[in-house]
């Protein structure tokens, strides 16, 4: 593919961005710095600007890159804020998070992800994501409370551990729904009083798994 390509490529990628509701500039902004080529491998790296969810590796998914914006977006994220990421996955949302947080924490329960991520992140000198091998539904309780907190996969309920390590004041971005048909995007933002709950938009994610893979 030819420079001239890519580029072309770029403009449809960040149009679409737009046209699916990405408005906020500092998320447009990180979103055309991290490349997501980067983060496929194979078969699917010309599909990379595409808006639309590609396979990886251990049977997950790379979202669609409107998702991963308007997630982004949702989070309200301040540039001096702790971020936690729960689904590591390709890496590519965690990116994009380091361009808008001052740190941000990143877990997924297999470690070739991990290691696949930590490898993208590290030649691409993302020197503020710590990536970990771990069971994320649990969080990270040695480095709570954040400001934030995205969940890439989904859960029946926001899982009580995730909701005790947000501040007050802090918001946790996530898919809920019971079955892979039936998921709403939610937001939580924790108050002095309890959290409050506000529905985004239907969403499809795999499902959140206790535990480690396999492959841990």
């Amino acid at each position: 593919m030819s420079e001239d390509d890519i580029a072309t490529r770029k403009m449809q990628f960040l149009f679409a961005l737009r046209s699916k509701g990405v408005t906020d500039q500092r998320v447009l902004s990180a979103m055309e710095k991290i490349d997501r080529g980067l983060f496929i491998k194979g078969l699917f790296a010309e599909r990379s600007y595409e808006d639309m969810p590609l396979p990886i590796a251990c049977g997950q998914t790379i979202s669609q890159p409107s998702v991963v914006g308007l997630m982004s977006q949702a989070l309200q994220i301040s540039p001096r804020d702790k971020v936690l990421e729960v689904g590591t996955g390709s890496g590519y949302q965690a990116a994009v998070l380091s361009q808008l947080a001052r740190r941000v924490y990143t877990v997924d329960r297999h470690r070739r992800l991990v290691a696949e991520a930590r490898e993208v992140f590290e030649a691409l000198d993302l020197s503020n994501v710590t990536s970990i091998l771990g069971d994320g539904s649990f969080g990270l309780p040695d480095q709570a409370p954040f400001d934030r907190i995205l969940v890439t996969a989904a859960a029946e309920d926001p899982p009580p551990p995730l909701l005790a390590q947000l501040k007050v004041g802090g918001i946790m971005v996530l898919p809920v729904g019971q079955s892979d048909h039936v998921q709403s995007l939610i937001r939580v933002t924790r108050t002095e009083d309890g959290f409050d709950y506000d529905e985004l938009m239907p969403v499809r994610f795999v499902p959140l798994v206790e535990g480690l893979g396999r492959d841990a």
